[in-house]
């Protein structure tokens, strides 16, 4: 038997168990995965307090990174042994070992740690559709990335700048700040005690900004939209502060004709060729140093409760891992 983090219903970071799970052989389409690291990520958050509904009982997590121990009938892309990692549904990755849909696992390079890998697929394959998809960032763009010091943020300041953009970050604190000045951002704004649109005007001498990837989500709709330039795109990403309201598309029409996009990851590598095109573009521009993972956090698996609160809590920076 192994052990894995279970969820009967749907709440507080409390309703989450640490059980015993039996984990059978692989089924067709299917791998058995050892892991070595799991991720951490607001999305979990919003399919354990219900946000995102779940079938019960569940487990909870998308994302890992292991050993391939088994596979099933008909899988060809990985085999018993392969270094792998993944950010994709099922949800189940708090776990010691589990199955999971083959499909969706790619091989994790030499260069890599389980941790990174762990760390990075979900956050840093996020920022790769954000920056390269959704809006393809130019050289002198000039970009706002709210929670420039967390999980996405870090990642996306980094490879911002290495695609030539000038990058402002909106952050909770002074030392979040410097955190996320020392990862790429060149203009950081204390939310906390500045009005973040003022200050993008300032920053732009009026001209506002292209895009604008707002993960917050109630708290700073209104004036994120207020940061896009005519014909510009706001891309709400998540949710952190609660769902966006439902709002007038002429609200839209009355800054300039905005563009306005609610994305996923799912949606971005729900084609194996994406996904795998996705992960590659990532581990490469982090084996070529650019883009530099950082696990600002560790907690051992079975203390996922206490992750979550800090999570919430918005005490972490960064990328965060549980350890089996």
């Amino acid at each position: 038997m192994s052990k894995a983090i279970r969820i009967q219903k749907q709440g507080g970071p409390e309703v989450m168990q640490w059980e015993e799970v039996e984990v059978g052989e692989p089924g067709p389409g299917q791998a058995r995965v050892r892991h070595h690291a799991c991720g951490l990520n607001y999305i979990d958050v919003y399919h354990r307090s219900g946000l995102y509904p779940l079938q019960m009982p569940s487990g909870i997590g998308l994302e890992a990174a292991g050993v391939v121990e088994a596979v099933g009938e008909g899988v060809s892309n990985v085999k018993k042994g392969d270094r792998v990692a993944y950010a994709a549904p099922p949800v189940g990755a708090y776990a010691e070992v589990r199955l999971t849909t083959a499909d969706r696992l790619v091989n994790l390079p030499d260069g890599l740690s389980f941790e990174q890998g762990a760390a990075m697929m979900l956050q840093g394959m996020t920022a790769q559709y954000l920056l390269k998809r959704t809006y393809k960032v130019q050289p002198g763009d000039t970009i706002l990335i709210h929670a420039a010091a967390g999980g996405v943020g870090l990642i996306a300041c980094q490879w911002a700048k290495a695609l030539g953009a000038t990058v402002i970050g909106t952050v909770g604190s002074d030392d979040k700040a410097a955190l996320a000045k020392a990862h790429g951002c060149d203009h950081t704004i204390v939310y906390t005690r500045e009005n973040f649109t003022e200050r993008v005007k300032a920053i732009t001498a009026g001209a506002l900004l292209p895009v604008v990837y707002d993960s917050i989500g109630k708290d700073t709709f209104v004036g994120s939209l207020d940061c896009v330039r005519p014909m510009g795109m706001m891309v709400s990403f998540g949710n952190a502060s609660g769902p966006i309201p439902a709002f007038d598309s002429s609200m839209l029409a009355s800054r300039g004709s905005l563009f306005f996009t609610r994305p996923s990851l799912m949606h971005y590598t729900a084609k194996r060729d994406d996904l795998v095109a996705s992960a590659k573009d990532l581990f490469d521009i982090v084996l070529s140093g650019k883009v530099k993972i950082e696990v600002r956090q560790r907690y051992a698996l079975k203390d996922a409760v206490q992750a979550h609160r800090d999570l919430e809590a918005r005490k972490t920076t960064g990328s965060t891992i549980l350890m089996p």
